[in-house]
């Protein structure tokens, strides 16, 4: 029996998504991606409070980094 008798359809799903999503609506800035290490007591500190706080990682980052003050 062939694949396609069984209604397999080879191909990427997010190739027939349905609509943009709120991330394609959003408004496009240059970004840069930011690599560094926490030692494992801090960087599960940093998750649990992502947690509580209902929040991703990378929004309570971006977050602080938007809070410090020019030096300028």
């Amino acid at each position: 029996m062939s694949k396609s008798r069984l209604g397999i359809v080879a191909g990427r799903p997010s190739a027939t998504k349905a609509g943009p999503t709120l991330s394609d609506l959003a408004e496009r800035t240059d970004t840069v991606r930011v690599n560094f290490e926490l030692d494992r007591i801090e960087h599960t500190k940093l998750k649990i409070h992502a947690a509580r706080t209902g929040r991703s990682v990378s929004d309570i980052l971006r977050e602080m980094v938007a809070s410090i003050d020019d030096m300028s």
